[in-house]
């Protein structure tokens, strides 16, 4: 379940000075002065299990297709180099600098905050309200948060945008969990309903390639599942 780690005290503010005579009366009455409460921001620490393969495909090749588009237009045809599977595997890994792996935090926001749509909260809300905190950094900056488990080299064919059928080798992680910590607006949820969002995110949208709410395919691989720990 979740635990509540961290809040945040309200900043002192100075009470602004009383109407002068250019000010009207409707600015000046107490009755119509619009007071704005400070943030009541919280951190929720979870424990979350894989209930299914975690399979990971970070955008690694930015430098390839850079270089390409500074060459400019030609007609030859290039010969194609041999595939990696060995290098394809090890790039679409996140990986901190110190080396371990990790998974991008934006990716279990935006599970939450797609998990909204199901309990009627509105998103753009949702936005504004939920963070995942990082571990670390990825190699190209990007945060991510610790996964334990060992990945295996994951190798199948996949349909390109144009159609064509392809080999691509991936990270899977048949067993993973990780500790997630979300920062949460407690104006907006309390911790109660940021668990419960966390385990609709976990069992309904997922995480990664594959997952139930993926946008590249009708209903996924059945891959980035997650329950919290001791929910089952």
């Amino acid at each position: 379940m979740a635990k509540s780690i961290e809040t945040t005290d309200a900043p002192k503010l100075k009470t602004p000075k009383q109407g002068t005579s250019k000010q009207s009366a409707a600015t000046a009455s107490p009755e119509q002065r619009i007071t704005i409460a400070a943030p009541d921001i919280r951190v929720a620490e979870f424990r979350i299990v894989g209930s299914a393969p975690y399979v990971q495909n970070r955008f690694w090749n930015k430098g390839a297709m850079i270089a390409a588009q500074q060459e400019g237009g030609t007609n030859k045809k290039k010969a194609r180099a041999p595939k990696d599977f060995e290098a394809l595997f090890e790039n679409a890994k996140h990986k901190a600098p110190e080396g371990w792996c990790g998974i991008p935090a934006a990716s279990f926001r935006a599970a939450m905050i797609s998990a909204c749509r199901l309990v009627g909260f509105q998103m753009t809300r949702a936005k504004l309200s939920l963070f995942v905190l990082a571990d670390g950094l990825d190699e190209d900056g990007s945060p991510i948060v610790k996964i334990e488990g060992t990945p295996e080299q994951h190798t199948a064919h996949v349909r390109n945008e144009t159609g064509v059928v392809d080999i691509r080798s991936r990270p899977m992680w048949r067993e993973w969990a990780c500790n997630l910590r979300v920062r949460y607006d407690a104006d907006q949820f309390t911790a109660t309903d940021v668990a419960n969002l966390l385990m609709r995110a976990g069992m309904q949208v997922g995480v990664g390639e594959g997952r139930p709410d993926s946008k590249k395919s009708l209903t996924g691989m059945g891959w980035g599942t997650f329950s919290i720990d001791g929910e089952g």
